[in-house]
């Protein structure tokens, strides 16, 4: 559903709005928390080779192990720029989801005179005749040539008929059949 911008949007048009807003946020709140893990994960070891025992360290919430200072002056200039990378990815993370959420909420630019548009897709079943091409999603694809009723397909050794045949011409071309 679009709608011009200034115009109130509907209900249907509020619902999917907020559906889409929610996926986003989901897809990238996955993305950081993969971030995070590789990144506390090198904080968890540098923290380990600074003298902090895991044990003790299991105890402490993530976002404490940033606040830690460790004699070593390297291994804390280390944890500095841990955590300023752990900030700039948080920073990032609300960038891109503020400019998501800008994205989906602005209104959409219609011609004069149009308020709201609204597409919608059918996919329409047809039945396959001698002529048609078909395709796997493997990269295999063929022209069907013949169609036969049931009794006539071969059966296997369970006395299970087939559904395709493939021409064995066809085969050395693409393995992946």
């Amino acid at each position: 559903v679009f709608t011009r911008d200034g115009v109130e949007k509907d209900k249907r048009a509020l619902e999917i709005e907020e559906m889409q807003l929610r996926e986003a946020k989901k897809d990238l709140t996955e993305e950081l928390q993969i971030f995070e893990a590789g990144l506390f994960a090198r904080i968890h070891s540098v923290l380990v080779a600074g003298g902090i025992e895991a044990e003790k360290l299991s105890k402490l919430p993530r976002q404490r192990w940033l606040e830690l200072g460790l004699a070593d002056e390297e291994k804390q200039n280390q944890l500095e720029q841990l955590a300023e990378q752990y900030d700039e990815l948080k920073a990032e993370f609300e960038k891109k989801l503020d400019a998501k959420r800008r994205k989906i909420t602005q209104g959409d630019d219609l011609a004069p005179g149009v308020l709201k548009i609204v597409k919608v897709y059918l996919a329409v079943k047809r039945q396959i005749q001698p002529g048609d091409k078909m395709a796997g999603r493997h990269g295999n694809k063929g022209v069907i040539s013949k169609i036969n009723p049931i009794e006539d397909m071969p059966y296997d050794e369970n006395g299970t008929p087939v559904d395709i045949v493939l021409n064995p011409l066809g085969v050395p071309s693409r393995m992946n059949i």
